[in-house]
């Protein structure tokens, strides 16, 4: 018994999963690689317009592009922080937090019918 568990645990890759995140809009495209596009790019671009605003260019004028790790929790909670920068990252997280709110609600992503966590790392321009 232990030894079909283990080597069932041994098949699983823990490294993808098996539904990305989404956003209720990509729910209705036919393929796991539209939803996936479709969230990203729809999350890029909403984080883009929260972010690309006065207040940040002169907070951080030196600032075009920004590595934005994204974690998606499996209670619906998203969290932000900036990576690889070198900008005040404290300030620059606090910064983001106050932009970043009322984002469309992210279904977390799924790995054997198992709501998880996710993180990955979504570029953000931050316009001139």
């Amino acid at each position: 018994k232990d030894e079909l568990l283990n080597q069932e645990i041994k098949k699983i890759d823990w490294e993808n999963v098996d539904e990305f995140p989404s956003l209720a809009v990509c729910d209705s495209l036919d393929t796991k690689e539209a939803k996936k596009e479709c969230f990203f790019e729809l999350l890029t671009q909403n984080l883009e317009v929260k972010l690309s605003n006065d207040d940040m260019k002169k907070q951080f004028p030196n600032l075009d592009t920004l590595q934005l790790k994204v974690t998606v929790f499996p209670d619906y909670t998203v969290e932000f922080s900036a990576q690889n920068t070198s900008e005040d990252v404290v300030k620059l997280d606090s910064v983001i937090k106050s932009k970043a709110v009322d984002l469309p609600i992210v279904e977390p992503a799924i790995k054997r019918g198992i709501k998880v966590k996710s993180e990955f790392i979504l570029p953000v321009v931050i316009k001139k």
